[in-house]
């Protein structure tokens, strides 16, 4: 058989790690929640001196540490573990960058539920949850993404004002829609001292919004509208309207319908500026943009990842006059400002 012959042979190995990748979402969660990663980072680097450190069996931590290394989290020379980059980076709690508490959200049963009836799901267009998902009314599931999910949106918080609002040297009135941890809105008003921020959300997550508000120093300049964003009164004369991580949740009418709200609170001049996870046109690249649809069909009654064409088009059809989308490196989301 020749060496071309043999390449093309079918092997059940892209089954065997899809059907078990389960095994590498726990491992990974068990590794976090006995600070595995933080230990290595401090020095222990062999399975004994890291149980130790975890207070946990020496043959339970050595088989999880080979997986880890497996997984790519870890590497190991002889019997010494080390941390990556990535796991120094994101793992290890002594970072700044520190992701573990993420689990908190991404591994709640109420986020994972929608996944246990992907076929029902399927068969249906939607989440088979319930008639809601996610996004039922004054769901207490986003207070625990405000809190555990603001590490993984700092970088993006910080990096989005200085797109936006590079030179900040004027007022400004901002609306925050789906506030969540407030880190946007935050974020506006320490790059620029003139900025106040009204954050939309539901109450009991706006008191984490406050909370981060308070810890930047800037809860002087932060106000709250509590409520559904479709149904409270907005105000007007806003010179930006922040849209982060929303829009995916919603179809294109109930979209349109929030946006025309948006146009109408905006001043003259005014911009939206939305953050979303945007595939291209084939709907399958990038892969964390276009794979983040089936979350919307795990957890929602008809959310997508929409493509920039059809954020383009929900925003010309709420009555705005362009939109231009934006990269936002190294995150791997994207940015659409839209003028009204």
């Amino acid at each position: 058989m020749s060496t071309s012959s043999a390449a093309q042979q079918p092997s059940p190995q892209l089954f065997f790690q899809t059907v078990n990748a389960h095994q590498r979402t726990e491992a990974l969660k068990a590794a976090i929640e006995l600070e595995v990663f933080t230990a290595i980072g401090e020095g222990n680097t062999t399975a004994s001196a890291i149980a130790n450190r975890c207070q946990t069996a020496e043959r339970g931590m050595r088989i999880l540490c080979d997986y880890l290394t497996i997984m790519g989290m870890l590497t190991k020379n002889d019997d010494q573990y080390a941390l990556t980059l990535d796991s120094a980076t994101f793992l290890d709690q002594r970072s700044p960058a520190y992701l573990g508490g993420t689990i908190g959200f991404f591994c709640t049963p109420e986020l994972l539920e929608g996944f246990r009836h992907m076929t029902e799901a399927v068969r249906k267009g939607g989440t088979a949850i319930d008639a809601h998902g996610t996004v039922k009314p004054d769901n207490p599931i986003w207070v625990k993404f405000a809190r555990a999910m603001a590490p993984m949106m700092a970088m993006p918080a910080q990096l989005i004002p200085k797109l936006v609002d590079p030179n900040p040297d004027r007022k400004l009135k901002i609306l925050d829609i789906a506030a969540g941890h407030g880190l946007f809105g935050i974020a506006f008003a320490q790059n620029n001292p003139q900025a106040e921020i009204h954050a939309v959300d539901w109450k009991a997550v706006l008191e984490v919004a406050r909370e981060n508000a308070e810890k930047a120093g800037v809860a002087d300049r932060y106000h709250t509208i509590d409520g559904s964003a479709f149904d409270v009164e907005f105000g007007s004369g806003y010179d930006l309207v922040l849209i982060t991580n929303f829009l995916h949740h919603f179809d294109p009418p109930t979209n349109e319908a929030l946006l025309r709200k948006v146009h109408a609170a905006l001043a003259d001049g005014g911009r939206a500026v939305t953050l979303e996870f945007v595939p291209n046109d084939d709907r399958v690249t990038p892969v964390e943009s276009a794979g983040f649809s089936l979350v919307m069909l795990a957890g929602t009654p008809s959310g997508d990842a929409y493509t920039f064409a059809e954020l383009e088009r929900m925003f010309a059809n709420a009555g705005f006059a362009s939109s231009t989308i934006h990269e936002l490196p190294p995150t791997f989301q994207q940015v659409v400002i839209s003028e009204k």
